[in-house]
């Protein structure tokens, strides 16, 4: 089969371009894409040092399965994962799915990790091609593993479920397995995308009392008030480390500080930041994935308050990704409206451009 892809080359570029792809072995997926999100993680991808398909948010309809597939079947509606697991190792024997030590993108390192489908069955021009995240789904159609897809048991448009895949997860996630907020607490977000905004309605959710949104934008800190946050917080960016800002909280909390703190910018400077924003026995949540090298000033952990790093919000697919079907068929979770606009795969381009300019709450590739 040839279909067009978004191709990255590894070196900050891409192209739109055939690839072609074999039929599904074993226990692998072809999946018809319908829909795929575009996260800052895809802009990266570029970036990565190989060519690579694009895209890890997704959704679509089993076109074919190999013939050890056993919980699908060709015409159904899935929504796709990314920490696939392989439900034999150390870690997923623990209940951490998501930190899968042979199947994960993330964990298995800058390699083709075990969750990635056979190879040599994806190329381009003639030549093997990995795919972002064991996905790749920024193309017309995906070959995965089984355990990459969880199916879409309620009414739902395919660019809703495409995005429950990493941002929506990764927010929720962080809020509800990782940190645990308690109905009743106060909550801060620093940082109103993608990530930031399923943060506060994770938070929302969870019962939270109190919900205090920060950001230098404020076009991104009113979308905030939709998702559920109680207080916006227009930051300064002259405010190094958001130290000013973490004073107005405490005005806010009763002086003493937040219960949870959750860092939803990627920005390294702003790493130790959620810890400024929490009372003592504080919870601070690094959600957004600095992997930069960055100083603390361990005054900021007095007294003791914890600080976390979740990855994908603890996600555990066969059973989260149901939970969040649901939330959202009661009109709990919101992702119809979290989809600020679609695009062509030919306008990947300007879907970054918005991107970048912060104008969408998510923007969403369909097909």
């Amino acid at each position: 089969m040839r279909c067009q892809a978004a191709i990255a080359d590894g070196k900050g570029h891409f192209v739109i371009d055939a690839i072609e792809i074999q039929a599904p072995q074993g226990d692998e997926v072809l999946i018809e894409i319908k829909a795929a999100g575009i996260c800052h993680t895809d802009w990266d991808s570029q970036s990565w040092g190989k060519a690579l398909v694009m895209g890890h948010e997704g959704a679509g309809i089993v076109a074919a399965c190999g013939p050890e597939v056993s919980t699908l079947s060709v015409g159904d509606p899935v929504m796709l994962n990314w920490a696939i697991p392989c439900y034999k190792c150390f870690q997923c024997l623990e209940g951490n799915q998501h930190l899968c030590e042979r199947n994960s993108a993330v964990t298995a390192g800058n390699k083709i990790s075990g969750g990635h489908a056979t190879f040599s069955s994806t190329t381009y021009q003639e030549l093997a091609i990995e795919r972002a995240f064991s996905l790749g789904t920024m193309a017309e159609f995906a070959l995965v593993r089984e355990a990459a897809c969880v199916k879409i048991q309620v009414p739902m448009p395919f660019p809703s479920a495409a995005i429950v895949g990493c941002g929506v997860m990764t927010g929720y996630g962080s809020v509800i397995n990782a940190a645990k907020v308690k109905p009743g607490t106060s909550v801060v977000v620093l940082g109103t995308g993608g990530v930031g905004l399923n943060v506060i309605q994770g938070a929302r959710i969870a019962g939270a009392g109190k919900i205090i949104a920060i950001d230098v934008n404020p076009e991104r800190l009113a979308m905030a008030k939709t998702y559920g946050a109680t207080h916006l917080l227009l930051a300064d960016k002259a405010d190094t480390g958001l130290l000013q800002a973490a004073q107005t909280v405490k005005t806010m909390t009763e002086g003493r500080g937040a219960d949870y703190a959750f860092e939803c910018t990627a920005i390294p400077e702003l790493g130790a930041a959620p810890l400024a924003m929490v009372r003592n026995a504080g919870m601070a949540v690094q959600v957004s994935g600095i992997e930069q090298e960055i100083n603390i000033d361990m005054n900021l952990f007095e007294w003791d308050k914890i600080y976390i790093n979740p990855l994908y919000g603890k996600c555990n697919p066969q059973l989260d990704f149901p939970i969040l079907q649901n939330l959202y068929a009661r009109g709990v979770l919101l992702l119809d409206e979290m989809v600020t606009r679609t695009y062509p795969l030919a306008d990947l381009a300007q879907a970054f451009a918005d991107m970048h300019a912060g104008k969408n709450a998510k923007g969403v590739v369909t097909f």
